[in-house]
């Protein structure tokens, strides 16, 4: 069956940075649109970032645009996701998702395939 296992959350403080992965198996993960999505409590899950099968293409949020940065490697079936200069605001659990590109650069949750997240948390 498919597995979506994301790792390298955790608390740092602001202006910090943390480098997120995600591991996929049991399916062709080039053939793969990938995304990052985050949920601070209380707020719903929204979009970060998400990146073509082959890399060429990449989106991200208004609010990470210049801080962080996706990136992929189809020999190893991971995603990364580089968060530079963090601040509180971008505390959340991290999920990562493969589906169509679309929809996951459109900030659409349903669908995919989804892992259980990695916590981030940024320090004041």
């Amino acid at each position: 069956q498919v597995q979506v296992v994301e790792s390298g959350g955790g608390l740092v403080q602001a202006g910090g940075s943390l480098r997120l992965s995600c591991t996929a198996s049991g399916l062709t993960f080039d053939d793969y649109g990938m995304g990052w999505f985050r949920q601070a409590p209380g707020k719903e899950r929204e979009g970060v970032s998400c990146i073509s099968w082959s890399g060429g293409l990449t989106y991200y949020a208004d609010s990470v645009k210049g801080r962080f940065t996706i990136s992929r490697d189809n020999a190893k079936n991971t995603l990364y996701l580089q968060m530079n200069s963090l601040k509180p605001e971008d505390t959340a659990m991290y999920y990562c998702a493969a589906g169509i590109l679309a929809n996951l650069c459109s900030g659409i949750v349903a669908g995919g395939y989804w892992g259980q997240g990695t916590q981030v948390t940024v320090s004041s």
